[in-house]
């Protein structure tokens, strides 16, 4: 019931709550989420603007030199690992799916660096089908915070939106908690003050019994 209302006031506090990333193609979509892992929208956004001129199809990502990729992504970080999975998804895109993004969960957890939380982005941004909720760390911190779930592990905490809300509001529910993390509920100081859910929350700072927040 908690999650329901906390949904509905979320809904009317970000009525204009979408995906923050920029994108003119599911494939664009795929591979700036998978730059998004550990960086920031910002920075994801100056390198895709750059980086989607330079490489239009999924046969320029895979045909491109693999240090020249890696310079290319440098700056957000973790980009070896970045580039290999972006080439390598784009290849298989390829060899597989004629150079198209899949439309099934399945199909795309099979791509390099696409694991369920890429994997619902896409199908929900792009698709606009609810495969899954999708679990950054704006979601994992405020959905612990909210007492919405004591689960650790993405997966898990998934799991337990999932079945806390119905499935309808799984694409647009993740947007309004990431979008309420970046506006009210700051990792290291939430404005409690000014939170429009905080008389749900049991970790608000406004309570006697309030519990640390830094989680």
């Amino acid at each position: 019931r908690a999650a329901r209302e906390i949904n509905r006031i979320l809904k009317k506090t970000y009525p204009e709550a979408h995906c923050a990333l920029l994108y003119s193609s599911p494939q664009q979509l795929l591979i700036a989420t998978i730059l998004s892992a550990q960086c920031t929208v910002e920075r994801v956004i100056l390198v895709t603007a750059t980086l989607f001129r330079k490489y239009e199809s999924c046969e320029d990502f895979c045909n491109a030199a693999i240090a020249e990729l890696e310079q290319d992504v440098r700056s957000t970080g973790f980009f070896r690992n970045k580039a290999r999975s972006i080439q390598g998804a784009c290849c298989l895109l390829i060899e597989r799916f004629g150079g198209r993004v899949p439309q099934t969960l399945e199909e795309l957890i099979e791509l390099p660096g696409v694991a369920r939380k890429t994997a619902n982005v896409v199908m929900g941004v792009a698709f606009g089908v609810p495969s899954g909720v999708v679990v950054d760390t704006h979601v994992e911190r405020l959905s612990r915070r909210m007492g919405l779930t004591t689960e650790q592990r993405a997966e898990r905490i998934e799991a337990d939106l999932a079945a806390l809300l119905p499935k309808s509001e799984w694409i647009d529910f993740s947007h309004r908690m990431i979008s309420h993390g970046r506006r009210t509920c700051s990792a290291r100081k939430p404005h409690c003050d000014d939170c429009p859910v905080e008389h749900l929350c049991p970790s608000s700072l406004l309570k006697d019994d309030g519990r640390d927040v830094a989680g």
